[in-house]
């Protein structure tokens, strides 16, 4: 690949997490206070997300406690960034990966200040979300914009929404899935792959957001790759927050209907690329607690894609494709989504 007479920015993003104890609290803020996560004016959201991040502060602080005090979230993007820089050398004369955290540090205003001081010719922003909802990659996007208008970054955002059924995406998992399928095979067991994601609120997909089918893409994808014919699967989804109906089902009742049937599972997450809190406690820990108690056989958990090498190819494929294009779009190059998901940014 000729190498382009230019300094290539590239900034890959994630959701963030507390760095330290004292952090918990204001980074539950920061994400509650958020109107795409919850749609309320002000001053009631501000007093919503005061009171969730003040009753739910100790318990997430426990879940920090066994991953070191903090997130470990960072370190993995920080990982998946540094993968990212080596691949993307060919692709100009100097490239460098920054990475921007939504709602703790490193922050959009850091992130646009270091961005600034590096002086680019192009900056290309790369969601560390496969799938795209408002409530992740829009978002991020919008504060990193508002950001750099602030400052007067002159050098345009060039943003890619979405890359569900990208093959350095459903290559990895089918990978993992196929393999782990081989070992609970060899003794017998007919397994049931559960393909999890990070839920919604219900009235958030009925708004027009296109995630859950977005979802529903990446794990047919999977299911087509691996070619195997009966095979037992379903989608599910995690992370229940409030009182309020979320998408379903949860990773809680197919893990208690795997137990009713006594199949062993296979967990593979779908719309997480990095190992974090609800990886790490909530699946490894928590959901096989609960597949014991529910006299499921067997539990495995399948490990997200991080930094696997065909993964960060395809981002690095995804900045020279993103080159020239003006609008947010998928990795199919324009919009993927039925007309009914009006959420979708990617103008028909």
């Amino acid at each position: 690949m000729e190498v382009a007479d230019q300094r290539l920015a590239i900034v890959v993003f994630n959701l963030g997490g507390p760095d330290s104890p004292e952090a918990v609290r204001p980074f539950l803020f920061n994400l509650f206070n958020d109107p795409k996560i919850i749609a309320l004016p002000q001053p009631l959201r501000w007093l919503i997300a005061t009171a969730i991040s003040r009753g739910r502060a100790e318990k997430s602080k426990g879940y920090y406690a066994k991953l070191g005090g903090r997130s470990v979230l960072l370190d993995e993007t920080r990982a998946q960034a540094s993968a990212l820089e080596q691949a993307a050398k060919p692709l100009a004369e100097g490239v460098r990966v920054f990475v921007f955290m939504r709602y703790w540090h490193p922050m959009a205003r850091e992130v646009v200040a270091d961005l600034k001081s590096y002086d680019p010719t192009r900056i290309v922003v790369l969601p560390l979300y496969p799938q795209f909802s408002i409530t992740t990659t829009a978002t991020s996007c919008e504060q990193l914009e508002l950001e750099a208008r602030r400052q007067g970054l002159s050098v345009p955002l060039e943003t890619l929404c979405c890359y569900p059924t990208i093959d350095g995406l459903v290559d990895p998992i089918a990978a993992f899935v196929r393999e782990a399928l081989a070992t609970v095979g060899s003794a017998g067991a007919r397994p049931r792959v559960l393909f999890s994601a990070h839920g919604l609120p219900e009235k958030t997909i009925a708004r027009g957001d296109p995630y859950q089918w977005q979802v529903e893409q990446t794990t047919a994808a999977i299911v087509e790759r691996l070619g195997i014919k009966d095979l037992d699967w379903s989608i599910c989804y995690q992370s229940r927050v409030g009182p309020v109906a979320w998408i379903g089902p949860s990773v809680e009742s197919e893990i208690a209907r795997a137990g009713r049937d006594k199949v062993p599972v296979i967990l593979a997450p779908v719309a997480f690329v990095s190992e974090h809190v609800e990886t790490l406690v909530e699946l490894d820990e928590t959901m096989r607690e609960l597949a014991a108690a529910e006299g499921v056989p067997l539990y495995i958990r399948l490990p997200t894609v991080r930094t696997d090498q065909r993964f960060i190819q395809a981002l690095a494929g995804l900045t020279e494709f993103l080159k020239g294009k003006k609008t947010p779009c998928s990795s199919a190059g324009a919009r993927i989504c039925p007309q009914k998901f009006g959420n979708c940014p990617h103008v028909s």
